[in-house]
């Protein structure tokens, strides 16, 4: 069972929550600095603690313009930082996902437990669309989404940058949506 409350979800064994500014150090040097945990990733790898100041600064936009925005993803039983998640709102009833895992968390069911987490936020907050965007190569992602009821939209693979890879050569996404109302989980 997933206990919500507006800025903290809580799951068997994870607690999605809030960033704070004091969660700056920790983001960088778990996740958002590591070349190989962001290689996949739409946005580009932190080099400076300042580009974790700036993404936090986002959250919290984010969190004041909509009723959910990113989440820190910690392990209940120790607080140690596992990754992030959240949502990206479009419009009301429109929002992406997605996830990011430090190197030593991988493998380890995670990803489906917080990506659950917030497709049932999704659903509270009575969102109609939930997409994520995935590289076609990156296929541990692409099958946490499917086990977790996304599907794979119809059409060709999509540009997209990928910041973290080389920009010479194609990258190409592959777009994964879900209707949170009309999901039964798997």
């Amino acid at each position: 069972m997933t206990h919500h409350s507006i800025d903290q979800i809580e799951t068997a064994r994870l607690r999605l929550r809030k960033p704070q500014s004091s969660d700056a150090e920790a983001i960088f040097t778990r996740y958002a600095s590591d070349p190989m945990v962001t290689r996949y990733l739409g946005w580009p790898r932190h080099r400076t603690l300042a580009d974790t100041h700036e993404f936090l600064s986002f959250s919290a936009s984010q969190w004041e313009k909509w009723p959910a925005g990113p989440f820190l993803i910690e392990d209940r039983a120790s607080g140690r930082l596992l990754g992030s998640t959240g949502l990206d709102f479009t419009d009301r009833l429109r929002a992406s996902t997605g996830y990011v895992l430090a190197q030593d968390s991988w493998g380890q069911g995670y990803a489906s437990e917080a990506l659950r987490a917030i497709l049932d936020l999704s659903t509270q907050h009575q969102l109609e669309y939930l997409y994520a965007l995935c590289h076609a190569v990156h296929i541990a992602s692409r099958r946490v989404l499917e086990r977790c009821g996304f599907s794979l939209e119809e059409g060709e693979g999509q540009r997209f940058p990928f910041p973290n890879l080389d920009p010479s050569a194609a990258q190409i996404a592959c777009r994964y949506s879900v209707d949170p109302t009309r999901r039964s989980d798997p």
